[in-house]
């Protein structure tokens, strides 16, 4: 299994709105749903009202996701554009494999 770890800060009113469209049944994983090697996404809180978030995408390989994202970049591309306004950071954890 391939995982794709971000960290990101929610910009202040859009709270609700970026939970809704990065958590399992958002908008992101619509269109990762779209191949079947993708495995599901977990939202992730930090608790105390910090407004930290980690998003964990779960794919097959980091083949398979690579191949999304050279089949889909221009719907990816698109998405992230309409997702730029709800959050003030996006930074990239890591892209980690499962051992066996």
């Amino acid at each position: 299994m391939h995982v794709i770890v971000w960290s990101f800060r929610p910009r202040e009113g859009c709270r609700h709105r970026f939970e809704e469209v990065y958590g399992s049944g958002g908008g992101w994983a619509k269109l990762f749903g779209a191949s079947p090697d993708y495995l599901g996404t977990e939202l992730l809180c930090e608790g105390a009202g910090s407004g930290q978030y980690l998003t964990i995408d779960r794919w097959r390989s980091a083949a398979a996701y690579d191949a999304f994202l050279a089949e889909r970049r221009s719907e990816y591309v698109a998405m992230d554009l309409t997702c730029e306004s709800l959050t003030e950071v996006e930074e990239l954890v890591g892209r980690f494999d499962e051992l066996p």
